[in-house]
């Protein structure tokens, strides 16, 4: 019976991961992580970053217990409430795609060199990191501005630390907002080296070499990966007068 609503869940948009770990908890009702990884099968350095994800989908819930958390599956209607989600998400994904195709196009048609790509999601984001990293040497620094916001600090937290050992590759600096100070990441990655400026930041951008990522944070993620020497050139200048004035 489990194959039979393994596979629905993953028609539904889970990914397997996700469809163990709810079924696991449907089945054994609320519990800390220890038998939600038993039971499920999926592995403990995986299954925090799956619990969050699917407590950001609203079909798992937890509360604290002795400071400890325990998990509990949300009502299968919650299932309908997330399919209803999704299709607002590709909605807007949508609209920002039509927003964003004419300045697309145009990039695509200009000199050869310059062109971009749309990547949609987290293992989209996750893919354009791998692209902007490639081809990379030891010289080559990456800058970076981030906009940190409360409402997608956790899911940003979880991503940058899962991608850790990409971000390694490069030397880096890069410019927050002071909100960033008291996250998590921020201080446990040390690898990372940091300014925090008052100016508004013109939003998460990552530049190295010909290469500029665009990352928009919010209910989905969605990013643009932009090949342009001519504008890397141009966000590398604004970094550099910014991080004179930023403070550690």
């Amino acid at each position: 019976m489990e194959k039979d609503e393994l596979s629905g869940l993953l028609k539904i948009g889970l990914t397997k991961g996700e469809a163990k770990v709810y079924i696991a908890l449907s089945t054994i009702g609320s519990s800390t992580v220890g038998p939600i990884v038993k039971k499920s099968g999926v592995a403990y350095s995986n299954v925090y970053d799956i619990l969050s994800r699917l407590v950001d989908k609203g079909i798992v819930s937890f509360v604290l217990k002795n400071k400890t958390k325990h998990f509990q599956a949300a009502s299968p209607s919650n299932l309908v409430d997330y399919l209803d989600k999704r299709e607002e998400e590709v909605k807007e994904q949508k609209d920002l795609l039509k927003n964003i195709l004419p300045v697309l196009e145009k990039l695509q048609e200009s000199k050869q060199g310059q062109g971009a790509e749309v990547f949609l999601g987290k293992k989209g984001l996750r893919s354009a990191y791998e692209r902007l990293y490639s081809d990379i040497d030891k010289e080559d620094e990456l800058v970076f501005f981030y906009v940190h916001k409360e409402e997608y600090a956790e899911g940003s937290n979880l991503f940058y630390n899962s991608i850790s050992e990409i971000t390694h590759q490069a030397k880096n600096r890069g410019i927050c907002n002071k909100d960033y100070k008291n996250s998590w990441f921020a201080k446990k990655a040390n690898f990372l080296k940091i300014r925090f400026s008052d100016i508004p930041l013109p939003g998460s951008i990552d530049i190295i070499r010909d290469k500029v990522l665009i990352t928009i944070w919010d209910k989905s993620v969605f990013s643009v990966l932009i090949h342009s020497e001519v504008l890397a050139d141009s966000l590398r200048d604004y970094f550099e007068k910014i991080w004179k004035m930023a403070k550690p």
